[in-house]
């Protein structure tokens, strides 16, 4: 059985970040009035942000490799690397269809070139080709794995299409968990890790917004089925990002849970205490890339999972 964490986070530092006119209409984590506010300031206050997260992760024992945008072409979004790219322990790579053309860009061979040096790479498998067809799957934005038990959670969207999640199962033999999930508003949630985490033996999951009771028992009966304590989360504390964390290992081998701070502001105290048990709770502020770009900390890593040389 595979871990579900790695120690390997890939981060992209970004050299042009912005409010991203391309994603704003499925994706209503993103604030246009602030954005609008912070236009000039975004690139240089994200930076900051970039940097203290990297810089707590690495002084917690986490091993980030970071690699630097390019200024052309032109990619706002280019900080949230795990929708274009995810990293398996069986030595595959695979590439993903984008909706957003500009974020279609993001995409770099140069960066899985550069991890062959360090990390064994057996094959990259492409999806992108389902973009001429208008179907979309954004990585582990889309999907929440469960890699110990060979799982990907998806909530369907306009950014999350089931022949891809097929193609995605047949690729790797993972089981699709896949489910209809809505705001408060009853727009579709946009990708799957803004509403729920999956830890090794915990979930972190906003029930509220499955909004079909079958589909919602369905979801957490089978995290349940695989041993997880399931922590629910509201549709506020969704919004404040707090379904968006990624659990990671530190080189000591001790396991971190990492978020925003506000998400970290936004959970109860028994929701901090039961989490406590699995993980060491680490937050930074991430709010201009939040409000601007609509993800957070967990959007930020991609965890590379291949086994090192």
């Amino acid at each position: 059985m595979q871990p579900q964490a790695t120690t390997h986070i890939m981060m992209i530092r970004p050299v042009r970040f912005g409010f991203n006119e391309e994603t704003a209409e499925s994706n209503a984590f993103q604030d246009a009035a602030l954005a609008t506010q912070t236009k000039d300031s975004a690139q240089q206050d994200a930076l900051t942000e970039f940097e203290n997260m990297v810089a707590q992760l690495t002084a917690a024992g986490v091993d980030v490799i970071t690699y630097d945008d390019t200024p052309e072409p032109y990619t706002p979004d280019s900080i949230f690397p795990n929708n274009w790219v995810s990293f398996h322990q069986s030595g595959k790579v695979i590439l993903y269809p984008m909706q957003a053309e500009n974020r279609r860009l993001e995409r770099r061979m140069d960066i899985i070139e550069s991890l062959k040096e360090h990390f064994q790479v057996d094959e990259v498998i492409d999806l992108t080709h389902f973009e001429k067809e208008g179907k979309f799957l954004e990585g582990t934005g889309s999907m929440v794995l469960d890699r110990r038990y060979k799982m990907a959670y998806a909530c369907l969207s306009p950014r999350t299409h089931p022949e891809v999640l097929d193609a995605f199962s047949e690729a790797t033999g993972f089981s699709i968990v896949k489910f209809n999930a809505a705001d408060a508003n009853g727009k579709a949630i946009y990708h799957t890790n803004v509403l729920m985490c999956i830890g090794d033996a915990f979930a972190v999951v906003c029930l509220q917004a499955i909004t079909d009771p079958d589909e919602r028992l369905y979801v957490r009966e089978e995290l349940e089925k695989t041993g997880k304590q399931v922590i629910e989360i509201t549709l506020e504390q969704m919004n404040s990002f707090a379904g968006n964390m990624l659990l990671v290992y530190n080189k000591r081998g001790e396991k971190l849970l990492v978020m925003s701070t506000q998400a970290f502001e936004s959970l109860t105290a028994k929701q901090r205490d039961e989490l406590d048990d699995y993980a060491v709770l680490l937050h930074s502020d991430l709010s201009i890339i939040e409000r601007n770009g609509g993800g957070s900390a967990r959007c930020m890593m991609a965890e590379v999972h291949l086994t090192e040389k």
